[in-house]
């Protein structure tokens, strides 16, 4: 067999893109909770509001109401014999204001529920402590991660849900894609990622990284502290793995490669080896950036390294050098090029299966540590007939391939694989243009961009084809 016996086959959504319930039982707002809605065809990007406006649309607010609905939407990835769910905590359903003295029990009571559910089915949770929803109060009052207080207030989250669910959970990330903030430091990535709330005449790269290090600290004070309540806990991190081609095989072309690697997963290097990489900090000094890290820091990122290596991936990315980068800095936006051996889904995102086993490779290679593949998937229009169903076969060719490419790299290349948990197993609001339409389901749930549809769920034809997938664990595709 390709893949382990306990292989965790499952799937992954975040809070914000599926619970709703934004301001119900005591929550409070988060991040995600003022970014409006998007619109792929029409080119429109979601903006950040100054708090929640009256008239905008927020399709977070309500999302696919999972908070109500768990039950049911659970007990249908059940049916298709999921060995592992991956979600996160909305860290506001916890501490409204991410500063408050005492937890909310409602938001606590919800959560051990929620958990109760899958663990009646025999699912493993896998939880994101921070998933793009940092509390806004934070971001208002402090401007986020750049504010080292929130260190501290991110570590008392970390410890109040460990200990609550200790016993319930096993595996836990700390920062979903913390990495993504770097190849881009635009508004839209520092809020997400850090809670940073950009003025005018604000250096965006140089606050990104000091956000980024005081993440990275509150990250190894969690694992640390996950680590003393429960010696089972099993903390990584969580990296978007995009892997970088170097467009030519022009010498220049794979310094900028190299260059864009550095950007991307320094903060690996940082997780897993627990100490600031000399290129960065060489980088840094370069680019004249004040970027604090005290000693005490560096101290509490050696001890604090993960146990696993979590990471979604996508697609592939290529660069080139160009003509206007002398000193080979990488900007995502700036230095990638089109691949003219790839072909692109309808948001543009190149389709590269076998980047998925070159990325298993790349991790182990550098870090030889156990991973999981904890988001992979394929965003599409589908398409509900009139007898209700979903025929989604590019979802399934797109799945097949990457699980294909995934299973080499176990068998030929002999990487350390734990899971695979797609994304998402159900219709939810993409995170980065807020679309419902942009769908990745085997569940279709009755929800379109403009707001209208009953909530309700129904099957697609990838359905019992994922089904089929973990009945043979991997085997028939």
């Amino acid at each position: 067999m390709a893949f382990r016996k306990d292989f965790l086959w499952g799937g992954a959504v975040a809070a914000h893109q599926l619970e709703g319930a934004w301001n119900i039982d005591g929550k409070g707002p988060s991040i995600s909770d003022v970014m409006t809605a998007g619109d792929n065809k029409t080119h429109s990007l979601r903006r950040i509001t100054d708090g929640v406006i009256n008239g905008e649309d927020y399709p977070n607010h309500e999302a696919i109401d999972f908070y109500h609905h768990y039950k049911e939407d659970i007990a249908l990835m059940a049916e298709m014999g999921f060995k592992a769910f991956r979600t996160s905590i909305a860290w506001t359903r916890i501490y409204p204001n991410g500063d408050d003295a005492e937890p909310n029990e409602k938001g606590l009571q919800f959560y051990d529920d929620m958990f109760d559910t899958m663990h009646k089915y025999g699912i493993e949770p896998i939880v994101t402590l921070a998933h793009f929803e940092m509390p806004y109060h934070l971001a208002k009052k402090y401007n986020g991660f750049t504010d080292r207080r929130c260190i501290d207030f991110f570590a008392r989250y970390a410890e109040t849900v460990f200990k609550r669910y200790k016993g319930k959970v096993h595996y836990w990330m700390t920062f979903n894609e913390i990495n993504n903030q770097a190849a881009n430091p635009d508004a839209h990535n520092l809020i997400q990622e850090g809670g940073v709330l950009l003025k005018h005449g604000d250096n965006a790269e140089e606050m990104m990284y000091q956000s980024s290090i005081n993440e990275l600290v509150a990250s190894a004070k969690a694992v640390q502290i996950g680590h003393k309540i429960d010696k089972d806990n099993h903390i990584g991190c969580m990296i978007a793995m995009v892997p970088l081609y170097a467009a030519t095989c022009n010498p220049e072309d794979f310094i900028e490669m190299t260059s864009a690697n550095h950007k991307r997963y320094w903060y690996a290097d940082v997780q897993v080896k627990g100490y600031v990489p000399e290129y960065m900090e060489a980088y840094w000094k370069r680019m004249h950036f004040n970027v604090t890290v005290s000693e005490e820091d560096r101290k509490q990122l050696s001890a604090g390294t993960v146990d696993y290596i979590g990471f979604s991936y996508y697609m592939s990315n290529t660069v080139a050098k160009g003509d206007r980068n002398p000193d080979f800095n990488f900007y995502e936006g700036k230095q990638t090029v089109k691949n003219p051996y790839l072909k692109v889904s309808d948001w543009g995102w190149p389709i590269d299966p076998l980047g998925l086993r070159y990325s298993l490779n790349y991790f182990y290679d550098r870090y030889h540590l156990p991973m999981m593949v904890v988001e992979n998937g394929f965003g599409a229009y589908d398409k509900k007939e009139s007898d209700g169903s979903v025929d989604d076969s590019y979802r399934i060719d797109y799945l097949r391939e990457h699980i294909k490419a995934m299973r080499d790299a176990v068998t030929e290349d002999g990487v350390d694989l734990r899971g695979y948990t797609m994304w998402s197993p159900i219709d939810i609001v993409s995170a980065s243009t807020g679309e419902m339409d942009k769908r990745y389901g085997f569940i279709y749930v009755n929800k379109n961009n403009a707001g209208e549809g009953d909530l309700s769920r129904s099957k697609k034809k990838s359905f019992d084809w994922y089904k089929n997938v973990i009945a043979s664990n991997g085997e028939n595709l």
